[in-house]
């Protein structure tokens, strides 16, 4: 037997296995919908803000840096090095 074979007999007997199952007869209250909608926001805002601080970490460096030069003007040139003329 090939293995499209075998992946065709496995497809038909998951598909046998799935439709012999009962529904289920369960209740879920609203307070767990709540529950899960805030867990969700809490992931959600999480991962936005991970993303956001990726995003913003190299635009604040720059700022530093532009700040820098303009409070010093000798940052970055022989009068700060020490090197003689």
């Amino acid at each position: 037997m090939s293995y499209k074979h075998l992946y065709v007999v496995m497809a038909i007997a998951l598909g046998l296995w799935l439709a012999n199952t009962a529904p289920a007869s369960a209740y879920i209250g609203p307070g767990a919908g709540i529950t899960m909608l805030g867990a969700l926001w809490g992931v959600i805002m999480a991962v936005v803000i991970a993303l956001g601080a990726v995003v913003w970490w190299p635009v604040r460096a720059l700022r530093r840096k532009i700040a820098r030069r303009g409070a010093d003007p000798s940052v970055g040139t022989e009068a700060n090095t020490g090197a003689k003329p």
